[in-house]
């Protein structure tokens, strides 16, 4: 059972990792691999809108994904936009990054074997890591203009499609860590922290929502 008070503190995280951009047309729209098709989804939603008018998804397989998406996220991202009606023709796929800086990185990579002058990327992603996207984007392809989206919701209404609170929470505890100590390893760009988050993600820690969260050594992004 999930406390009322770890309710409130994993809701003070979500709301801080929204960057609250509005979508706007860019060169490209990169979809970061994960777990949550409703990436995929939203990444559909907004080329329909006219966002952008090329993909990129990216990504691999983890430990959360490799049975659900054995072809790689990037791969069932891909499948899932084409049943959405995308044509295949607008859809590049990068299925080896790992980590959130490789999807930057090797995205970037892909784009440029391709020729593709970008100017500016939609970055997609899960609507509890936008801030941590962002701040990993902007350290690594630091030349174009990054527009944050994911799929409008609440934290109530996400941890409902998931279907997983613990995992959720979990997950939000590691996003924001990774803001907190990533910028000493070069791996984000720093942005400053407000202390009641830090407050909130300390009493989460505290209250066990941890298997998310890495070493201070760690080198994956």
């Amino acid at each position: 059972m999930i406390s009322a008070e770890a309710w409130a503190d994993a809701q003070q995280l979500w709301d801080f990792q929204q960057m609250n951009h509005e979508a706007r047309p860019c060169s490209v729209a990169v979809g970061l691999g994960s777990h949550d098709l409703g990436v995929a989804d939203t990444t559909a939603d907004l080329y329909h809108q006219g966002m952008a008018p090329l993909i990129v998804f990216t990504g691999a397989t983890s430990r959360t994904t490799r049975e659900r998406m054995p072809r790689g996220e990037a791969e069932h991202y891909r499948e899932r936009v084409v049943e959405l009606g995308v044509p295949e023709s607008v859809i590049l796929v990068e299925p080896k990054a790992r980590n959130t800086g490789e999807n930057i990185r090797f995205s970037r990579a892909l784009l440029e074997e391709q020729h593709i002058p970008i100017a500016s990327v939609l970055l997609v992603s899960k609507p509890y890591e936008e801030r941590r996207a962002y701040a990993t984007a902007r350290k690594l392809w630091p030349e174009v203009e990054w527009v944050c989206a994911s799929t409008p919701t609440t934290l109530p209404d996400y941890v409902d499609s998931i279907g997983d609170p613990r995992l959720v929470i979990d997950m939000l505890v590691g996003a924001q860590q990774r803001l907190m100590i990533y910028p000493r390893h070069g791996f984000m760009i720093g942005q400053k922290i407000p202390n009641s988050i830090t407050a909130a993600y300390e009493r989460l820690c505290e209250a066990g929502f941890t298997s998310r969260l890495v070493h201070e050594t760690a080198d994956q992004p």
